[in-house]
């Protein structure tokens, strides 16, 4: 078999060429066709994805709702709080084992239950060996020996690093895996400038025929100050909910205790975010550039006011910077 080198060329130049225009179709606004609602949520490490979708799924558990957790972050933390702590054997981490045995994975093996909620977690190499993005592929390759598409869930719920780049943490963007995505973050410029990096990467998939649009924000650690607020109107998303900064919250998240229960004090609030996420359409984001995304803060803050001072060719030398010897010839004046 051999490649045709002037084909792939051609469809490099016309899908590149693609990207640049402007799509003349809309993110479908109708519900979604499939019984099960898909979604991806995003947000940058350490944000409170993990705490925010355990705290949703056993509140959507709770309202009758049938949902399946799968955290897809290769540190596996997704359904530690869930689990009250403990963790649970990965998909890959059970792959490799049942391989080396000679044995086939079964259900049982990596799917666990806790306050109504189905949970799994995909797993990752460990440091330097190997791919995160890789091990997510696999992860998803083995749900589908499973029997994924033939599960019956009302909601889906992916937990995806946002801040890492590589194509097996977009799948469910690049691929249509999702109907429709949600972001974490707070009132920070690293984690909104990475809610702002998915949004562009929707942004360049729509471009390319893709359907997955973003459903809103979730600001956790909400302090007030307003940022995540000013990018959301920017980016032209809706809020889903405010998770406030309060002590009583951060104290029992570290003591791995859930609070998206109608029993405790925080139930409405996850009771609101539940109804907002199953409604929320898909929507095309606007993708803010440096600038835009800068001017949501306090240029005291960000640098804002900087100047870049060019470094010299005599600064880059340092002690071995000496004056060339110059071969231009000077004429005296006539």
């Amino acid at each position: 078999m051999t490649l045709d080198i002037p084909n792939l060329k051609a469809m490099d130049a016309r899908l590149r060429q693609e990207a640049q225009e402007e799509p003349t179709l809309e993110v479908p606004q109708d519900p979604p066709s499939k019984h099960t609602q898909i979604i991806a949520i995003y947000g940058k490490g350490g944000i409170g994805k993990s705490f925010t979708l355990a705290n949703l799924s056993c509140m959507m558990a709770e309202m009758g709702k049938r949902v399946l957790l799968i955290g897809c972050d290769p540190k596996s933390d997704t359904t530690s709080l869930l689990f009250g702590g403990k963790a649970c054997p990965t998909i890959i981490e059970t792959s490799t084992t049942k391989k080396l045995a000679g044995e086939e994975v079964q259900i049982g093996d990596v799917c666990f239950k806790r306050h109504g909620v189905f949970a799994m977690e995909l797993g990752g190499p460990e440091v330097g060996r190997g791919c995160g993005g890789r091990g997510i592929i696999h992860g998803f390759e083995l749900l589908e020996k499973l029997g994924f598409h033939d599960w019956d869930f009302d909601y889906v719920l992916l937990d995806f690093l946002g801040d890492v780049v590589c194509g097996g943490f977009g799948l469910p963007i690049a691929r249509d895996m999702a109907q429709k995505v949600i972001l974490v973050a707070s009132n920070d410029l690293q984690s909104l400038y990475v809610a702002n990096n998915v949004c562009s990467a929707v942004e360049y998939f729509r471009k390319l025929g893709g359907n997955v649009g973003v459903a809103g924000l979730v600001i956790n650690k909400d302090d007030g100050t307003g940022e995540a607020q000013g990018f959301a109107k920017a980016a032209g998303i809706d809020i889903l909910a405010s998770i406030p900064a309060d002590e009583d919250l951060r104290r029992k998240s570290a003591n791995y205790q859930i609070v998206g229960t109608a029993n405790g004090q925080w139930g409405s609030l996850f009771q609101g975010l539940a109804s907002a996420v199953a409604e929320a359409p898909p929507m095309r984001p606007r993708p803010l550039d440096q600038d835009g995304l800068l001017a949501l803060f306090d240029s005291k803050e960000t640098g804002g006011d900087v100047v870049l001072e060019p470094a010299t060719d005599a600064d880059m030398r340092g002690k071995y910077s000496q004056p060339a010897v110059s071969l231009e010839v000077i004429y005296d004046d006539a």
